[in-house]
């Protein structure tokens, strides 16, 4: 990855659906150049998804999770990222070692969510922290 490479990844991150023609003509170059350059990105999975940020209302909000230092971490957070109000599944070093950052209707869908981190036999602790505001850096 070069700097045509980051920079493409730049104008993305702030907005996945710019069109290949603005972006090649903000970073300096064609749009083939960035058609091909992102189709490679994606094959070598430098790209995982393409993503929407919505401002739709929602309680945005950091579940840390700890879980028994026998756990599989890798397994808990794959099957935490298939649940519907999770955005994002990290793992995580610190207190805790999970942290899923979710995107609930209300606080009623937040707190279901936390239970459900809860329930689950793996997971010894939760901490949460609503999301007040987000920018992109």
């Amino acid at each position: 990855m070069d700097d045509l490479d980051r920079r493409i990844l730049d104008v993305l991150r702030r907005d996945a659906r710019t069109p290949y023609t603005e972006i090649a003509e903000r970073v300096g170059t064609s749009e083939g150049t960035v058609r091909n350059r992102v189709d490679r990105m994606v094959d070598e999975e430098v790209i995982e998804r393409f993503t929407v940020a919505t401002r739709t209302g929602n309680v945005k909000a950091m579940i840390e999770v700890g879980v028994a230092v026998d756990v599989d971490t890798t397994e808990v957070s794959e099957r935490m990222a298939d649940w519907d109000e999770v955005d994002f599944v990290w793992q995580v070093s610190g207190e805790k070692d999970v942290v899923l950052v979710a995107d609930a209707t209300d606080t009623r869908g937040l707190n279901q969510l936390i239970t459900q981190a809860r329930e689950c036999e793996e997971v010894i602790s939760t901490k949460t922290r609503l999301i007040l505001d987000e920018r992109l850096g």
